[in-house]
Formats: C-alpha cells, structure tokens, sequence
C-alpha cells in the first residue's frame, strides 16, 4: 500500500517553517479554525477549482473559543495553551498544512516564553497574543465585559521575552491589537502597532466589532505605509459580507476564519439529535448525515 501525504506527514521542521514560505510566496492567506483532528481534515482537503484557479486553505487556526467550546468549558482562558497541544499533536498527526495558535493573553510573561518554547518544539508555526490583561473574555464581547488593555510597556516586555525563548528563526509572534474593539481608537492601534513591531512582533492583528472592514482597512493602509514588509492579520467574524479579495487589496496578508468550522457542525448535530427524538427513527436524518461509505474513504487506511 502507498501512503498518502497525509499519513507519512511532515517533520516538525518542515511545518514550522512553512507560514514563513507561504508569506513569501503568496500576497495574502486564507487560515481556518480546525478544532479537531477531522476538521483539519476536511480543511486540508477542501478545495474549489473556479476562473480557472484552484483555490484552498493555507493553514489551521487553533482557536482558544473553538478549544474550549468542545470541552464544554467558557472562554475565559480557563483551558491553557499546554492543554491544548494534545489536540495539536493529534492535527499534525494526520495533516501537513501549518497552523497558528490563539495564545489569548499569553498570561505572564515568563509562561509565555515557556509557552513558546513548547509551541515551537511542536511544530507550530506561529502564535497570535492579544495586548489585554485580567481574567480573558472573548473579544465580541467588547467593553460590556469589563475588559482592559495591557499597557504598552507591559506588552512589549512579554513580546520580548516570548521573542527570547525562541530557539529558531522559523517561529513567529504576533501581536493581537484590542483597540477597536475597547473603543480606544484608530490612533491607539497605529501607536501600539509601532511599539510591539519595535519590540520583536513579526506581525500584527488587529480586531473589530464593527460590521463594516472600514476600520481595519485603514489601519492595514496606515501600517503597511510604515511596515510594508510585516504581515497584518484580520479576522473577519463580524463583517463576513466583505470578500477575501478585499481584505488582500487592503493590505491584509493573513485572513482568518476562526470558528465557522465549529459554529457550521453543532446546528447540524442538534438538529439531527432532535429529529431522532422526534420521529423516533433515523429515516428522517439521514439526508443531513455523511454516508458511511463516505466515513470510510474519508480516513485513510479504514478500508
């Protein structure tokens, strides 16, 4: 039997280093949320051929909401980044794509560089962590939470300190931006952007609430006029009307699709759950569920 590239995988080595080729290579990166191994699966499976392109995902974005929505606990940072690397471990046992990490606040300093330490012996590519301190909540929550920012000393000081652990130039850090979202201000972002840049960030991103990319957009002209060489990352969650090709004009070089994966897949399972009670059978379900004979090409080696 001849094994596929997904079971004889890749090395560490080469995983690591490879969102650093991809940003090289291509203007700007699709990147979605993969919250198991079959989900990063499918994602690295998926594709669609159209105006004569093939078009597919670059990498996995491991998500601290979708990691801790599955075990069933809040995302208050509850579930740390040493928790989560099993579910990584078992993601890079059946996959080749390179993945980046939600770190959400990356806590104290001096965990954050054991953190990513940790991160990259396993063969992650990247961490993003957000410039917000006391107890972590989502950010799509903004500032009815309570939330806070981290001063820019502060921040800065765990930047550098995450940029000293490191062992290889392959690994990157990048700095989450929380202004648009605490209402501080296009103008507070830009400032802190410069800052954490200085500081060692091998890139920024920055996050909105607001329904429109109006925001965003400016800040990645307003960066990419200063930095043109540092990648600038959006998360499109709250204005999913805005188009890939957009965000790439705008300057972006990194989007996001951080929980759809995970959103799309719980509607399905409760509603079939549901119809099983309803009709007492699973007749009427079964046009909602994948065929078993399916299940049984999807992972190689079953059959």
């Amino acid at each position: 039997m001849v094994l596929d590239s997904s079971i004889r995988g890749v090395t560490t080595e080469q995983r690591r280093s490879a969102l650093r080729r991809l940003l090289q290579a291509k203007r700007c990166l699709r990147v979605i949320e993969a919250h198991s191994p079959i989900s990063a699966l499918l994602a690295e499976r998926i594709c669609f051929d159209g105006d004569g392109e093939t078009v597919q995902y670059d990498a996995f974005w491991s998500s601290s909401l979708t990691d801790s929505t599955v075990r069933g606990m809040p995302d208050i940072e509850a579930l740390d980044i040493r928790s989560r690397l099993p579910n990584i471990h078992e993601i890079f046992e059946v996959t080749t794509k390179p993945l980046i990490i939600d770190g959400d606040t990356g806590g104290q300093p001096e965990h954050f560089a054991l953190n990513v330490a940790a991160l990259e012996r396993t063969g992650v590519s990247a961490v993003i962590v957000e410039d917000k301190t006391g107890l972590k909540k989502n950010s799509l929550l903004g500032t009815s939470a309570g939330q806070r920012q981290e001063s820019i000393t502060a921040f800065c000081h765990k930047l550098r300190m995450g940029k000293a652990a490191q062992v290889t130039a392959d690994f990157m850090i990048f700095a989450r931006i929380e202004s648009l979202i605490l209402t501080s201000g296009l103008g507070d972002a830009i400032e802190r952007a410069l800052a954490y840049i200085d500081a060692g960030a091998d890139g920024i991103m920055i996050h909105s609430r607001q329904k429109k990319p109006d925001e965003v957009m400016e800040f990645a002209a307003r960066l990419q006029a200063i930095h043109p060489g540092v990648p600038t990352v959006c998360v499109p969650t709250t204005y999913g009307q805005t188009y890939f090709s957009e965000l790439e004009t705008a300057g972006f070089n990194i989007v996001i699709y951080a929980n759809h994966l995970l959103r799309a897949a719980y509607p399905a399972m409760q509603t079939v759950a549901l119809n099983i009670l309803k009709h007492g059978r699973t007749l009427e379900s079964e046009e909602k569920c994948l065929p078993i004979d399916e299940i049984l090409q999807l992972i190689p080696g079953t059959k």
